[in-house]
């Protein structure tokens, strides 16, 4: 959400800023909103005074018996009242209109992000790994035998319909411990704090974070009102949500393990084969809380922390910067990673990572105080995926797939699968 005075004090900065996310003449329509509003408030404020000093003169009538100028005068402070109320009333209106339009619009980005309408304007920041070369035609995920035999669309159509999966026995057991691996790996070696969160919250919570209200279609709610979430950085952003915290306790750095849950509105004809794309998964979560002049360093940090999980696992990536048209709605800056799938012959997301400065921080109420100020203010806020689990099996079995149907697996992960170092063409592990 954006600072109003901000607004009031540069519209033309405001704009500039609206126009590289597509947007023109934004400041007209807040600013006209907002001056009703405030020409509202400011009538109630006079329309009080006047009551008051009315209410005053009205034992001065009645004690002098002048029952006319009494009367007179008693009319006036019910006219007042009324006048007060009408006013407050639309004040009020005008106020969840300003509050609406400033929930619509998308973070500011800034000045380092590239210009761009889509994707492709999206600008490449590093590589990392050489893709292998395959003596025989790699296959995609799905099609790899130790694969498929524990991936069972099927069962899956038969339960829930399509975008969801099945999953069992070897790879079932990958899939688990490449999360366990990466949860470890954020804990033990990049300081972040493991938690476990719900994975249904309130609207308020949403609206914290951005998903509510511009997002909803994208989105499951329950029918008693609550939100599946789409990531666990719903829940751990929130998690200082209308407090203020000591400046000592910054940066925070909090991770978890969630299930997630999104309706993938518009992607139908989308990635339809496979699980790239599910309504429900999981992913390894990262957020950091921290003062407005760490953020941008604390995203490099986080992109780091996230890159570090492919490269331990020997999976060639590459790392691009998001162009203004392709960033989310959040965010300022945004590293996405993409990993190299070589079934797809393509580098395909399996992380972002992004900074959304204050904005996520004044829909929550988020704020520090610094040592020594008696004015709080809004932290910041970062989120980033460490990483889709998902999307990390489906990079490990095609990399990893062998001329014989079996996959080697990673030594990063073969403690966590009882040091077994491949899935057999069969789907058991030796």
């Amino acid at each position: 959400m954006h600072d109003i005075r901000l607004i009031r004090d540069d519209p033309a900065a405001f704009d500039a800023a609206m126009a590289r996310r597509g947007l023109s003449g934004v400041s007209a329509e807040v600013l006209a909103i907002d001056s009703a509003r405030r020409g509202k408030i400011t009538a109630a404020e006079q329309a009080l005074a006047a009551r008051n000093a009315a209410s005053k003169e009205v034992g001065q009538a009645k004690a002098k018996g002048d029952e006319a100028e009494f009367e007179r005068l008693r009319a006036l402070v019910a006219e007042k009242k009324d006048e007060i109320a009408r006013l407050e009333a639309e004040a009020a209106e005008e106020d969840a209109r300003l509050t609406e339009l400033l929930l619509g619009l998308p973070n500011l980005p800034m000045e380092d992000v590239p210009d761009g309408a889509d994707e492709a304007d999206n600008v490449e920041l590093r590589r990392w790994g050489t893709p292998r070369a395959f003596d025989f035609a790699p296959k995609e995920h799905f099609e790899v035998p130790a694969a498929a035999a524990g991936m069972d669309f099927e069962t899956a159509a038969k339960l829930s319909g399509a975008r969801f999966m099945v999953l069992k026995g070897a790879v079932n057991r990958l899939h688990r411990a490449l999360a366990q691996f990466m949860l470890d790996t954020h804990v033990d070696q990049n300081g972040y704090t493991e938690h476990w969160t719900p994975v249904l919250v309130r609207d308020e919570i949403m609206l914290g974070t951005g998903q509510l209200p511009k997002f909803a279609g994208d989105s499951y709610r329950t029918e008693n009102g609550w939100w599946l979430i789409p990531t666990s950085e719903v829940t751990l952003t929130n998690t200082v949500a209308g407090e203020i915290v000591d400046e000592a306790t910054l940066p925070r750095r909090l991770t978890a393990w969630s299930q997630c849950f999104r309706s993938e509105a518009g992607s139908a004809g989308k990635d339809t084969r496979g699980m790239l794309r599910q309504h429900q998964f999981e992913k390894v979560e990262m957020v950091s809380i921290t003062r407005p002049e760490d953020s941008r360093a604390e995203l490099d940090r986080m992109t780091a922390c996230a890159e570090g999980i492919l490269q331990a696992l020997e999976l060639p990536y590459r790392t691009v910067v998001l162009c203004t048209g392709d960033m989310g709605f959040g965010a300022r800056r945004t590293h996405d990673i993409e990993v190299w799938l070589p079934g797809q012959d393509a580098y395909r997301e399996i992380s972002s990572c992004s900074v959304c400065g204050d904005f996520q921080a004044r829909r929550m109420n988020a704020r520090f105080r610094r040592e020594g100020e008696k004015r709080p203010e809004f932290v910041h806020t970062l989120n980033g995926s460490g990483l889709a689990v998902g999307r990390c099996l489906i990079a490990v079995l095609e990399n990893c797939q062998q001329a014989d149907g079996s996959v080697i697996l990673p030594e990063a992960i073969r403690p966590y699968m009882k040091g077994a170092e491949r899935i057999a063409a069969d789907g058991t592990l030796v």
